[in-house]
């Protein structure tokens, strides 16, 4: 008896679904002299379907066509060649203090005291070398990881609109047979042959160079 209400049990869960679900459907009251109707079952609602679909992009094709970001690398290029244009007008002034240094005698009062001032502006001169450098190179960092998070926005984006479930990274450039670097990146590169229909490169750099995603918050990010 008992096995058979344990299989009853289970059968009767497995039709009615949750309890909750179960208890929501309205049951009609019994009449006098009418038998007992059972109550009625709650059809299951249907899974909804996961996404399935594999597509690749090609960031750094993206990279080379993102409108904002050429316009953006354009300008700190500009930026760089005029603060080396300074830094070559100082190294010229700091030769010419070394040349006049030739005309003092070594070992006198004024010798070393022009001696102190050329050192100084040599030291002052590879500080400030270091220190645009170092700014360039962050401010570089900054707008590729600006950048770089606009496509992964526009790639979840996409991916969500159209039931992506993966989207793999990958080099569509051709390869140089002349480029070492190239030839063996092309060897140990993880696609090896990808359909060009699920290609969205052209998808999401339309996105991106419309400007639609870059006004939107940065997505929240999964727990790990």
């Amino acid at each position: 008896m008992k096995r058979q209400l344990s299989a009853f049990t289970l059968v009767a869960a497995v039709a009615v679904g949750p309890v909750s679900a179960f208890a929501q459907v309205p049951v009609r009251p019994v009449q006098p002299g009418q038998p007992a109707q059972p109550a009625p079952v709650a059809a299951p609602q249907p899974r909804s379907a996961a996404p399935a679909h594999v597509a690749v992009v090609d960031v750094g094709y993206i990279f080379k066509n993102h409108a904002r970001f050429k316009a953006e690398m354009d300008k700190m290029k500009d930026q760089v060649m005029a603060a080396e244009n300074a830094l070559k007008a100082e190294q010229e002034r700091i030769k010419g203090l070394m040349d006049q240094l030739k005309g003092y005698n070594p070992g006198t009062p004024e010798y070393r005291k022009f001696e102190g001032e050329v050192a100084k502006a040599q030291g002052d001169f590879s500080v400030n070398a270091q220190l645009q450098k170092k700014d360039f190179m962050d401010r570089e960092a900054k707008v590729y990881l600006q950048v770089y998070s606009e496509i992964e926005r526009a790639v979840s984006q996409f991916a969500r609109d159209h039931g992506i479930a993966v989207v793999h990274r990958f080099d569509g450039d051709p390869v140089d047979a002349s480029d070492r670097n190239r030839i063996l990146g092309s060897i140990t590169k993880p696609i090896v042959y990808y359909d060009p229909q699920i290609d969205i490169t052209p998808d999401i750099l339309k996105m991106l160079n419309g400007a639609s995603v870059a006004a939107q918050p940065p997505a929240a990010q999964p727990r790990r």
